[in-house]
């Protein structure tokens, strides 16, 4: 009955894991977002003056 009760503790530990680096992309990709969009406008445009 432990092993059950220990492979259920290794589930939450890797779900943890999984949102705390989630929140960790979504914070870096709302922060960068704008810097990215910027960068692709600007190839756009170049491309498109071509």
């Amino acid at each position: 009955m432990l092993t059950h009760r220990e492979e259920g503790q290794g589930m939450v530990e890797y779900a943890l894991l999984i949102v705390l680096i989630s929140i960790a992309a979504l914070v870096v990709l709302v922060l960068i977002g704008p810097q990215i969009s910027t960068i692709f406008s600007q190839v756009n445009s170049a491309l498109a003056g071509t």
